[in-house]
């Protein structure tokens, strides 16, 4: 296989655009192969940050002088970007947060608590990150409302026709994956959300993987609410974008009280500002916002079909690889895929793979992955994880396989 990936997918070129490949590690050169977890910054959004702060810096929205209203204005043109890539059909259906985490709670603390009481019903699957059931327990235990889980088999394929008789007129929301964090599985999203709309139930997706990986409309999905980080999608830490109807989040009260959430206030009476700024009270990640749209416009030029391609063909190559290496026990082969190797080996505790791998200059992730109840699942306390972005090569993978044999030497 080329290593280049697809033909005019120059995956050596792009990699030039990400500074973090210039160093080694321990003496070895860098396989980044943890962007799942969050991904590396290609210097284009480096360069973004860097001269935001360097030379047109101000508070947004209050300020009357050239620099504010002049980022201001640049903030705004983020919050389109965001739009225009995801579908949304106004900006002001895209909310500026911390991150998806805060997106799900803002969810849950606005629309859940408005709407939701008790014998109204929560749909989850057995895949979810923590960040979208911890939110969803505290409404639940507040509201004395129901959490049902739908299942998945054991290789993690999402179980479509098991969901559909789990939905009944009890079901007000169903929260779910477009893509497991921890065994890759790409849900039947469109189908999950049509079904929920039959029975009158909203649909919020957790898009953090899906958005880096494939391209998203919102509209011809039809989703209710569809949240991500912009770190996962070569963006900054600290910034992220919750995506709701215009008609929901007109509806939904205010999640914090503060400066720019408002029009007016009073100590008898405060009247809030409109959608968008109504979700987003206090000054934000002003240059994250930015530095998010940098990261689009950079996807943008690559072409996200030729990114998942690119990613797909890394996939394959590393699961024909993967067979060689003994003891070696894939943890979720789904039907439908994307690029993440979660596995296990008898040889050894993930953490010890990890430790070791690290010592040659490769990086995965070990742990839960923050999806304790997918791991209870399959009895297991952890996977070891090894995850692809737009600049992997099949060297990066062949380096992973080599480190893997050599785990094997050391624990036989």
């Amino acid at each position: 296989m080329n290593t280049g990936g697809l033909y005019n997918y120059d995956v050596e070129k792009i990699r030039k655009d990400f500074p973090i490949f210039e160093q080694e590690v321990y003496g070895k050169p860098l396989t980044f192969l943890d962007s799942a977890a969050s991904s590396q910054k290609p210097r284009a959004v480096i360069d973004e940050v860097a001269n935001c702060y360097a030379s047109e810096y101000a508070n947004i929205h209050r300020g009357g002088y050239y620099l504010s209203q002049a980022l201001t204005s640049k903030y705004e043109v983020a919050r389109e970007t965001v739009k225009n890539y995801i579908g949304a059909k106004s900006s002001k259906e895209i909310i500026f947060v911390r991150g998806a985490t805060e997106a799900i709670n803002l969810v849950a603390q606005t629309w859940g608590r408005q709407n939701l009481g008790p014998n109204d019903e929560i749909i989850l699957s057995r895949m979810e990150h923590h960040s979208n059931i911890v939110p969803w327990q505290i409404l639940r235990d507040e509201k004395n409302i129901t959490i049902t889980v739908s299942p998945i088999d054991d290789k993690a394929n999402f179980l479509l026709e098991d969901y559909a008789r789990l939905l009944s007129e009890k079901t007000k929301l169903v929260a779910i994956t477009h893509i497991s964090n921890a065994l890759g599985t790409i849900t039947p999203i469109k189908e999950i959300i049509k079904l929920a709309h039959n029975v009158g139930a909203l649909v919020l997706v957790d898009g953090c993987q899906s958005l880096p990986h494939m391209g998203i409309d919102v509209n011809e999905l039809d989703a209710d609410f569809y949240v991500f980080s912009g770190h996962k999608i070569y963006g900054p830490t600290g910034v992220g974008a919750l995506y709701g109807k215009q008609a929901l989040l007109e509806n939904m009260p205010p999640y914090q009280g503060g400066g720019d959430m408002i029009r007016s206030v009073t100590f008898e009476k405060t009247t809030y500002n409109e959608l968008p700024h109504k979700f987003e009270a206090g000054t934000p990640n002003i240059v994250g916002g930015i530095g998010l749209a940098a990261a689009i416009d950079y996807v943008n030029t690559l072409g996200i079909e030729n990114i998942c391609d690119h990613e797909q063909e890394l996939l394959e190559y590393a699961l024909e690889q993967i067979k060689e290496v003994k003891g070696m026990e894939l943890r979720g082969q789904a039907d439908n895929m994307a690029g993440m190797l979660s596995f296990t080996m008898e040889s050894a505790h993930p953490h010890d793979i990890g430790t070791i791998l690290d010592q040659d200059g490769i990086a995965i992730r070990a742990g839960h992955h923050c999806a304790q109840p997918v791991m209870d699942f399959m009895n297991i306390p952890a996977t070891a994880r090894a995850s692809f972005g737009l600049y992997n090569t099949t060297n990066d993978i062949d380096r992973l396989i080599n480190g893997l044999h050599k785990v094997n030497r050391i624990f036989a």
